[in-house]
């Protein structure tokens, strides 16, 4: 693997890479993710009694809320990376893709919280505007942690940027739901 997994996305594809690499996948900013998704919760006070933990990884996100004290059920979904989310936190990943949520696959559920660390950026543009509007339809929250500026959701799709903290030049973005 080269030195960085933008270089990996670039040189071979996301799907290649998680081909690859997405049972032993682990975040190279986990430390980041841990700060930033603690101090979002603790300083916007929020409900992370049932969290979806979307393209979970291998469980930066579950753990990072885990260990705080008001923690109830998380759960993850990922298509990719299953196994290694599987191995660290003991629990299974469902494995719907962006596109299979776009297209309603959550309906009905409920979550007081849904987390997207480090993948949202890379849905394609076409796609984005439904994944919104269905995330939107289960959770009154979405946080967003991105290395870039991206994704820009728009208010028409069902959220409102409320909060933002960078960390380490990593984004913590909180929407609530319009």
């Amino acid at each position: 693997m080269s030195n960085s997994i933008r270089g990996e996305y670039q040189a071979h594809g996301v799907d290649a890479f998680y081909e690859q690499h997405g049972a032993t996948y682990r975040n190279p900013h986990e430390p980041i993710v841990r700060h930033l998704v603690q101090t979002s919760v603790v300083a916007w006070g929020l409900d992370i009694s049932h969290v979806l933990d979307l393209a979970c990884g291998s469980g930066e996100v579950t753990l990072a809320l885990r260990a705080l004290p008001t923690c109830g059920q998380v759960s993850g979904i990922d298509p990719y990376t299953a196994a290694a989310y599987q191995e660290r936190t003991g629990q299974t990943a469902e494995t719907f893709t962006f596109e299979d949520i776009a297209q309603g696959s959550l309906t009905g559920r409920q979550y007081s919280l849904i987390v997207c660390s480090f993948a949202m950026h890379l849905i394609a543009e076409s796609w984005l505007p439904a994944l919104s509007y269905h995330l939107s339809q289960n959770s009154p929250q979405l946080l967003v942690l991105t290395p870039h500026k991206r994704p820009d959701l728009k208010s028409a799709w069902g959220w409102t940027l409320t909060h933002e903290l960078l960390h380490e030049r990593v984004r913590a973005r909180l929407y609530n739901r319009t």
